[in-house]
């Protein structure tokens, strides 16, 4: 397995497996490097010697991000790696979390500090979950966690839950996420301010990157919601 896999200049992800009762559904880690040569790490993965050695070499880790209430179980290991890194977490997770000492809680503006060249958007109407959007500007890539799954259709990997969910063979939000997506009116406001984002790429937590044409994709995977489009 790959240390970490570079998609773009100044873009990495590193993919562990993350068995659950419901199988190894996996996960992966978005490393991103700003103009001023640190780095952001969104939803960290394992920490293990071979990693750390490789996002070293990277660069200075200046932020760490747990960038929604589910996603959030390997985060003190980095905390205790980097101790001169800013925590920042999803609305609601400081809560969860509360044995982590949270320097912001991620909303619209960011912190100060942070780079210009990553954008933020918190995904309202789903508040079990309270993703955190990002957007990689310099590689227009957008970076999500479960918001959307990628799952191809002869997936190995959790293939009952995959296929319960409605998740094998498509891109967008499985079942389970449409049905959390309580106020589907706040969340259409939110999925609209991604779209109006420059992206190709789209990197999810679960399942194949997008290399190309995410927007087009990801526009279609919410046309379900309702509204107008602002």
């Amino acid at each position: 397995m790959e240390t970490l896999q570079q998609l773009a200049p100044d873009l990495w992800v590193a993919q562990r497996p993350l068995p659950l009762a419901v199988g190894d559904i996996g996960a992966r880690m978005t490393v991103m490097r700003a103009g001023d040569a640190t780095l952001l790490l969104h939803s960290p993965v394992k920490l293990d010697p071979p990693l750390k050695q490789a996002l070293d070499e990277l660069g200075p880790v200046r932020w760490i991000i747990g960038p929604s209430k589910v996603h959030h179980l390997f985060i003190g290991d980095y905390v205790d790696a980097y101790p001169g890194a800013t925590l920042v977490g999803a609305p609601g997770l400081a809560e969860k979390r509360t044995d982590l000492t949270f320097h912001f809680v991620l909303r619209d503006p960011p912190p100060d500090g942070w780079p210009d060249d990553v954008a933020v958007q918190p995904i309202d109407g789903a508040p079990w979950m309270n993703e955190v959007a990002f957007l990689h500007r310099p590689s227009r890539t957008l970076v999500l966690t479960d918001l959307v799954f990628n799952d191809p259709p002869r997936a190995t990997n959790a293939r009952l839950f995959h296929r319960l969910v409605g998740a094998s063979g498509r891109f967008g939000p499985h079942r389970l996420i449409r049905f959390g997506l309580r106020d589907r009116a706040a969340a259409r406001r939110s999925i609209d301010r991604i779209l109006a984002w420059d992206f190709d790429r789209v990197i999810m937590s679960h399942g194949e990157i997008v290399a190309s044409g995410g927007h087009a994709m990801f526009e279609r995977a919410f046309e379900f919601l309702p509204g107008p489009r602002t």
